[in-house]
């Protein structure tokens, strides 16, 4: 083998980070650009804010925001509108956010999670995506159970008799939910499946209620499967993650610790890809 041109962690490391990156103590970062950074921050939650609000809610100098403010605002990363006399993020903030979410897939950023559900869970964790009306299962963790559900990435499935497609579902606009409908026959599958639009609306009402979605048998006799919306950073629904598994292991006594689980899998996964919820 020629150790040359092995690498290694520790010949890795210095490309990025110095010697003794592990060190988060002040000595290792720049206490001015620390603050920075938080003001930077706090002018993104809160918008247009006067220098003066500024000042009082974090705790700051008019003068240092003042200068902290005008070097940003010198590379687009704030603005300033002299008629209400309020700062704001500028568009550099936006496209340096940008290049976070280009790189951003919500199948890597989710595999990491999935791995967990299902360690959580023992049952099947899945990611899918809405494709061509469809669910696209884009992603899975199978348990180590015997019996167990099994969606190889690709496999298509009806939105209306899918856990995660009636996620999604929920959480389309009115018109998108209507236009949809419209291209849809709702095929059954099993005596379970919800065929009649009406009783599907009120499903998926149920659905944005709770934040969960159920597969009752819809697809497969013996078969469950819970899921919950991922959000992207404009609130919509770009995918959804599920366990499923079998009535017997997925029995009704369990259903509320599997969903509390499913929840919070989906509400990291909306976090991991820069996302936010619906404004309740």
């Amino acid at each position: 083998m020629d150790n040359a041109n092995s690498e290694n962690p520790l010949s890795r490391r210095a490309r990025g980070r110095p010697k003794a990156f592990h060190d988060k103590s002040e000595q290792n970062t720049i206490q001015s650009l620390d603050r920075a950074v938080l003001v930077l921050g706090h002018l993104a939650e809160r918008g247009g804010i006067a220098l003066s609000d500024l000042a009082k809610e974090t705790d700051q100098s008019p003068a240092t925001l003042y200068r902290i403010l005008t070097t940003y605002q010198l590379h687009g990363v704030t603005e300033f509108d002299e008629a209400e006399q309020l700062w704001h993020i500028g568009p550099k903030a936006y496209l340096i956010g940008s290049a976070f979410l280009r790189r951003t897939s919500v199948v890597e950023r989710s595999r990491p999670i999935l791995r967990q559900l299902m360690h959580d869970t023992g049952e099947t964790a899945n990611l899918g995506v809405e494709q061509g009306d469809l669910v696209m299962f884009v992603s899975q963790v199978e348990t180590h159970e015997t019996i167990r559900a099994f969606f190889p990435p690709g496999t298509q499935s009806q939105m209306h008799a899918s856990g995660i497609g009636k996620a999604l579902l929920a959480h389309f606009s009115a018109d998108r939910l209507e236009d949809w409908l419209s291209r849809q026959e709702l095929e059954r599958f099993t005596e379970r499946t919800l065929t009649h639009p009406d009783d599907l609306l009120e499903n998926l009402a149920q659905i944005r209620d709770s934040g969960l979605s159920f597969d009752n048998e819809e697809r497969n006799i013996g078969m469950r499967c819970i899921a919950a919306p991922v959000f992207n950073a404009f609130r919509e629904p770009v995918a959804g993650i599920s366990v499923s598994g079998p009535i017997s292991r997925m029995s009704d006594d369990r259903l509320e610790w599997l969903g509390d689980l499913v929840k919070k899998a989906a509400a990291r996964a909306t976090e991991a890809i820069g996302g936010e919820p619906p404004a309740s």
